[in-house]
């Protein structure tokens, strides 16, 4: 069964808010089998959601509508609906004998303007709404076969309906759909063009699962999707294909799913007894801020100092003056000095030390806006790496704070 997905609201296309009903819809209906292959998102506009509507019906089997369920002249996504399948709209008793009971055990005033909440299309069956006022509505066009849902745009509101309502329903009426499942190797370290060179071959004649790459915030991810009877099938599927690709990208993949780089460095700090503390400058504590998202990050990491002056580096990391003076904040011979001296500071097994320009000032001829050095002190000896990062201050720390993790991450492989 294909559906597709329409997000109703001036304020979505206006970037006031941020949609989270339609990935939300998108993953549960992927769950039961159904295919989502079209998500649009209209206006408060009669016209121009009665095209998008019809286009829709055109192309799939089901309709599922988010938002303009309310109770004000702008709120029309049943009344849009009603007219696309010529059916009338009527007054029912029942839902606004609950909406005036929602109000009155919340000892609420309520506007007489709620009351166009309980109307609905004609033979549409209304489902109730557990965590606000304006109902559901299914629509089945007998002449047809296609179906709309409307749907609350509250988020709260629109999830629970969907759990207690709406999931029971298509089970019942089509039954579950197979299984589609998603598996997400997340790698870092190769631009999106050079991974898709080295798994190009399965890109080209993927069919079931598919591949996809996808860049996220520095990371490169490869999504493979798999449909089958059930899930145990589908996720067969995958690992066979993720058996193929693997060893042309293994050393990029840091983690699957939700694992993200500071979780793989947690796992090997935890499974080689190690401990760390980190010396920073341009990042500001951010590596730090990301390693201790994770739970029981204390069990491995000790300490750590924001050294922004070079009066801090000198003063509680230990680094030598003469070295800044002879090489500048910004060295390899400063880094390297931050992470021996915090590793001797706190008495870990590694220090890190990270120092750069993040811009916008700060930037000479030879040591320009972006130059970053990040050193590694430890078991395996010491080592320093160079990057010049692209991007505003905010990409710069970010994209540091991410390869301060992905070097970690292969240093501590090699211990």
């Amino acid at each position: 069964m294909i559906v597709e997905l329409v997000s109703t609201g001036t304020e979505l296309l206006l970037g006031q808010i941020v949609n989270t009903n339609a990935p939300f819809l998108a993953a549960q209906l992927n769950e039961l089998g159904f295919s989502v292959l079209y998500q649009t998102t209209v206006g408060d506009n009669r016209e121009r959601m009665k095209n998008v509507l019809r286009t829709a019906l055109a192309r799939a089997d089901i309709v599922i509508t988010s938002g303009g369920l309310g109770p004000t002249q702008g709120d029309i996504t049943k009344e849009v609906t009603a007219s696309l399948l010529n059916k009338s709209m009527y007054f029912h008793e029942p839902s606004a004998e609950r909406i005036q009971r929602y109000f009155a055990e919340r000892r609420i005033c309520m506007s007489d303007n709620n009351l166009r909440q309980a109307m609905m299309p004609e033979g549409a069956k209304i489902i109730d709404n557990t965590c606000g006022t304006a109902p559901g509505v299914i629509v089945e066009d007998q002449t047809s076969g296609k179906i709309i849902i409307n749907l609350p745009g509250p988020p709260h509101e629109l999830s629970a309906m969907f759990e207690t309502s709406i999931m029971p329903y298509l089970k019942n009426q089509f039954g579950i759909q197979g299984a589609i499942v998603s598996r997400v190797l997340r790698t870092y370290g190769l631009g999106e063009s050079a991974l898709e060179e080295k798994i190009k071959k399965y890109i080209l004649s993927q069919s079931n699962p598919t591949l996809a790459l996808l860049a996220r915030n520095g990371e490169i991810h490869v999504r493979i999707t798999a449909r089958a009877a059930s899930e145990i099938d589908a996720l067969q599927l995958i690992t066979e294909l993720e058996g193929q690709i693997r060893p042309l990208i293994n050393e990029y993949i840091f983690g699957i799913d939700d694992e993200t780089l500071e979780k793989s460095v947690s796992k090997l700090l935890l499974e080689k007894e190690l401990t760390i503390a980190l010396a920073e400058s341009c990042t500001g504590g951010l590596v730090t801020s990301r390693i201790t998202d994770v739970p029981g990050s204390s069990r491995y990491l000790i300490g750590s100092v924001i050294c922004y002056s070079n009066e801090v580096k000198v003063a509680h990391v230990g680094v030598s003056a003469e070295i800044i003076a002879s090489n500048g904040a910004v060295s390899q011979e400063t880094a390297e000095s931050m992470a021996k001296g915090i590793k001797e500071k706190y008495c870990t097994s590694i220090g890190i030390g990270i120092t750069g320009i993040a811009g916008p000032d700060g930037a000479t001829a030879d040591k320009p806006v972006g130059l970053v050095y990040i050193a590694i002190e430890g078991p395996a000896g010491r080592v320093c790496y160079q990057h010049y990062f692209n991007g505003n201050r905010t990409d710069v720390k970010h994209r540091t704070a991410l390869a301060a993790l992905n070097h970690l991450r292969h240093y501590l492989r090699t211990i």
